[in-house]
């Protein structure tokens, strides 16, 4: 049997496609628009409670529960689902995905007491979520259903029922899911969201749960990139200028820190410092070339603050040294390091 092709036209007109693709775009704006006044709605009507009351309930049932949230959809809602599955997991709600046709073929098992089912379907008709709901009502899992038909079998077997506004598919014809999938991500996002800042969520944990790409790297601390121990050029201030050249040389950062008696960063030796000394700079001490009181950074500033100061500064490195601490140096930044990292 042949596949049947769509049918197209030999030149699309293109203010045709503009103007399909601004009407799409606008419908699905009044669609956010809508739910957002839905959700400022906290009084429900008499026929039941509004998408606003809702919303709280569904965000203190998750936080009540000690489990993950459990969410499904089929077809379209499933990509909804995915995703906001992941958004909860990456800012402090523990989720997972979970395909309703692979739940009844023994996926079901990765439900238990404690978890919490938010399950999507703009119909609130899906078979394909029979099971699941069923499971969750044999074994005392609260439910949170997302559809778009009030009296649907998904809303009114929850325990919370999220009702999206009525409104028109983006496509035309009611039938390719537009708005109804713009309106159920938005509501997942603001749920995360809501959710992460009552658990006032850090930049600090939201980085541990994105150490890799572009997010990760601009969330990178300075203690994930710096060097330590034996790698750090560091030589006491008494210490002769020929061997501190040395020191420099052999740690190839260019620079070489100096320290007091008990180990406290007092200064740092530049290339800069080694040129205003040129004449008798090995008679010299490593404290009588320093420049004092040489900038540094705390060990737990993001790595962009580091290379935003050395940018400033024209400088390349700074040593790593704990605010409050006793002075000590931890470790030491270089600009390449912030480079390969790809914060830069």
């Amino acid at each position: 049997m042949d596949t049947p092709e769509p049918p197209h036209a030999e030149q699309p007109d293109p203010a045709t496609l503009l103007a399909t693709g601004r009407r799409v775009v606008q419908r699905e704006a009044t669609a956010l628009t809508a739910l957002g006044e839905a959700l400022g709605e906290t009084l429900g009507p008499s026929l039941g409670p509004s998408l606003g009351g809702a919303f709280v309930e569904a965000a203190r049932l998750i936080l009540a529960e000690r489990g993950r949230v459990i969410v499904s959809g089929m077809g379209k809602s499933g990509h909804i689902a995915r995703k906001v599955a992941a958004t909860l997991a990456s800012t402090g709600t523990p989720a997972h995905f979970v395909h309703p046709a692979e739940a009844s073929h023994g996926d079901l098992g990765m439900m238990t007491r404690g978890d919490v089912a938010l399950l999507l379907s703009n119909s609130g008709e899906t078979p394909e979520l029979a099971d699941m709901i069923a499971y969750t009502r044999r074994f005392g899992i609260p439910l949170i259903g997302v559809a778009g038909r009030a009296g649907s079998t998904l809303l009114t077997r929850a325990d919370v029922a999220l009702l999206l506004p009525t409104v028109e598919e983006a496509c035309g014809t009611g039938v390719v899911p537009t708005t109804s999938t713009t309106m159920t991500l938005a509501l997942g996002d603001a749920l995360a969201v809501a959710l992460m800042e009552h658990r006032r969520f850090t930049p600090e944990m939201f980085r541990d749960y994105h150490p890799g790409g572009r997010l990760g790297a601009r969330l990178a601390r300075v203690a994930d990139l710096m060097h330590t121990g034996q790698a750090l050029p560091l030589v006491t201030e008494d210490t002769a200028m020929g061997e501190a050249l040395v020191q420099m040389s052999a740690k190839g950062f260019g620079v070489v820190g100096v320290t007091d008696p008990e180990g406290r960063l007092t200064g740092i030796v530049t290339d800069g410092d080694l040129r205003r000394h040129l004449d008798g700079l090995l008679e010299c001490t490593a404290a009588e070339v320093m420049t004092r009181a040489p900038r540094t950074i705390s060990p737990q500033a993001l790595a962009e603050e580091a290379v935003a100061q050395m940018n400033a500064r024209k400088i390349t490195c700074l040593f790593a040294v704990a605010p409050g601490g006793d002075g000590r140096p931890e470790g030491m930044i270089h600009i390449h390091d912030c480079l390969r990292a790809g914060v830069v």
